[in-house]
């Protein structure tokens, strides 16, 4: 099993992040909006690539609010007390800072909640006929359209332990990937790839595992097989890992063991397994367990495969799942 220390120390996951969740000063009202979680616990284990919209296009710190306005059907930022329309200032100076960005093997984004600018979900959008809740921040929309394969999302959600495992596991997914990318771009490395994040996508969407292998089987001579391949995978972890769909990896792995476990060990997993189930247990319990054996007994194919370690221990997100 791939080490997750030694896969981050030095060559850490590139996550963009709003500023002011890393406690700078860069708020309309010259304040912050710290994340004690992100930058002091997740940050040991990436690196961030801060971003504040609305100072780096120049509107300066303190300045006016701004906020979302549909004006003749499009979606505008507009300073809320003197109605200036910021949206061109904005795209001017987000269609530099894209390209930037491009440029970096980014693996995630955290945007800032309810943010006109930054927010991703249900960001209010003032209308001539009331407020609706289900605006993008003009940021936000621009990087996910620049980059439809990013995993991303905002602070406030992250707070749900589900989401911040699924979205945690998702970067160093992309942190993979960007270094298979970088090493050897073959179809046989990419059939490596994909054999060792073959549990990780049972766990997500087992229609998406059968299908990404049929299309690998298929992929000689394909140019795009790298890009197909990514705009299958991406959309397929993001869906979120069920205690079912767990426990039916749990045991495809169980049946590695078979032969090497005594009636007593065997028995002992499956209860385990049974546990995490019904919900009695986390997650992590029997992962540790299914672990032990792995280094144990020492299947190649078992050593290899992420689902069984992916992302750093320490951050403790299967201990809540």
């Amino acid at each position: 099993m791939e080490n997750p220390d030694q896969m981050t120390r030095g060559n850490k996951p590139l996550v963009g992040i709003s500023t002011c969740l890393l406690g700078e000063n860069v708020r309309y009202d010259g304040g912050h909006k710290l994340d004690r979680y992100l930058r002091d616990t997740l940050g040991r284990y990436v690196d961030f690539s801060p971003v504040c919209p609305e100072v780096e296009c120049g509107m300066g710190i303190p300045r006016e609010a701004v906020r979302l306005v549909e004006e003749d059907g499009e979606v505008k930022l507009v300073t809320r007390e003197t109605g200036i329309d910021m949206t061109g200032q904005m795209r001017s100076w987000m269609a530099g800072r894209l390209d930037g960005l491009a440029k970096l093997p980014l693996c995630g984004f955290i945007f800032k909640s309810r943010s006109p600018s930054s927010g991703l979900l249900r960001i209010k959008v003032y209308t001539d006929r009331g407020v609706r809740n289900d605006g993008v921040g003009v940021f936000a929309r621009g990087v996910v359209e620049r980059f439809p394969h990013l995993p991303v999302e905002d602070d406030g959600r992250l707070n749900d332990s589900k989401l911040r495992e699924n979205f945690i596991e998702r970067v160093f997914v992309m942190h993979r990937w960007h270094g298979l990318l970088a090493r050897d771009r073959s179809l046989s490395a990419l059939l490596e790839f994909h054999a060792d994040h073959k549990y990780l996508l049972m766990a997500h969407d087992p229609a998406a595992l059968k299908a990404l292998g049929a299309a690998l089987a298929r992929g000689r001579g394909n140019e795009r097989i790298h890009e197909d391949y990514l705009q299958a995978l991406a959309p397929a972890l993001a869906k979120i890992a069920t205690p079912r769909k767990n426990t039916n990896v749990l045991q495809h792995i169980m049946g590695y063991f078979k032969k090497e476990l005594s009636p007593d060990e065997k028995a002992e997993l499956l209860e385990i397994i049974d546990k995490y189930h019904q919900g009695i247990l986390p997650l992590v319990v029997p992962v540790t367990m299914l672990g032990h054996y792995v280094r144990r007994l020492r299947p190649e194919y078992l050593l290899r495969q992420v689902y069984l370690n992916p992302h750093p221990g320490e951050l403790m997100l299967r201990n809540h799942v």
